[in-house]
């Protein structure tokens, strides 16, 4: 994901809904340099909810234009994929979709392109700009914000460090991913152990094996690794349940081996439901 190349393509006009959402799809998945880009038709009318023939047209309508070329291509299951790079130049040269300065002529009531001024005698000037306008300096980060900026950057910092650091390549990028894994949801501690197994698991790999760390985070391989670590979770809760119930038993059946269960485990057994205090002391254990 390039957040530099979504904003030049958002900025400009591709003269109609259907190119310019392809055209940010094809954005999202490119590099800052505009390339790297591999994804199939296929893919981009999934997810852009567009006609088929729609997306083959505006991919060679892009590639004749020049807004599109073809770098190369990537095997697939079911053949290739051929990647594309977005031309810069090309879309820098498009029409801006931000709206021309408005100046109007000297009349009785002269139309006013900027916010109006406060409602003293002699008038106190209003803010030269809106506050969504792209030239409005917005006041600066409060200690508060800056210091959990810098928490932020320090947790990414320690989840890019945890990668073979013989394949740690684009750190800004690297980071920037990482970053966005976070805005999506993804807790830094998770992101950080997928990293870890990644790293665990392609031990001694070769060169020819190895995923460097922007396009490991691109491709979002720390996926797999979550998955894993949901799986783990999930058998870890359920030898826990096991666990209380074989207690939970014990102490029903009052069992000799009652005498091993903790005073923690018998509080969490009656928060559980599982026994009753009743139950407990007739075991002979305290509640």
């Amino acid at each position: 994901m390039s957040w530099r190349i979504a904003n030049e393509c958002a900025e400009r006009r591709f003269g109609s809904a259907a190119r310019k959402q392809i055209i940010m799809f094809l954005a999202d998945k490119a590099s800052d340099d505009g390339s790297g880009i591999w994804c199939s038709k296929g893919t981009i009318q999934r997810h852009t909810e567009l006609s088929e023939s729609t997306v083959k047209r505006t991919i060679i309508d892009f590639l004749r234009e020049g807004i599109l070329m073809e770098t190369g291509r990537r095997h697939c299951k079911n053949g290739y994929t051929v990647i594309y790079r977005i031309v810069l130049e090309r879309v820098a040269a498009l029409e801006p979709t931000a709206e021309p300065d408005i100046e109007t002529g000297v009349t009785v009531n002269p139309v006013q392109p900027e916010p109006g001024t406060g409602s003293t005698v002699n008038g106190v000037r209003g803010s030269r700009w809106t506050p969504n306008h792209p030239k409005t300096i917005h006041k600066p980060p409060t200690r508060r914000r800056e210091a959990a900026e810098e928490v932020e950057d320090l947790e990414t910092e320690k989840i890019l460090a945890a990668y073979p650091e013989d394949r740690i390549r684009d750190r800004r990028t690297s980071l920037r991913l990482i970053a966005a894994a976070a805005m999506a949801g993804v807790t830094p501690d998770d992101l950080l152990q997928a990293v870890k197994a990644y790293a665990k698991e392609s031990e001694g790999y070769t060169r020819s094996k190895v995923c460097f760390s922007d396009n490991w985070f691109k491709m979002r391989r720390w996926e797999k690794g979550l998955a894993q670590i949901q799986v783990d979770r999930e058998k870890a809760r359920e030898a826990e349940a096991k666990g209380r119930a074989s207690l939970a038993e014990w102490i029903h059946e009052r069992h000799p081996l009652c005498r091993h269960i903790t005073n923690r485990q018998i509080e969490d057994l009656i928060a559980s439901k599982l026994v009753t205090p009743e139950q407990v002391r007739a075991a002979g254990l305290q509640a």
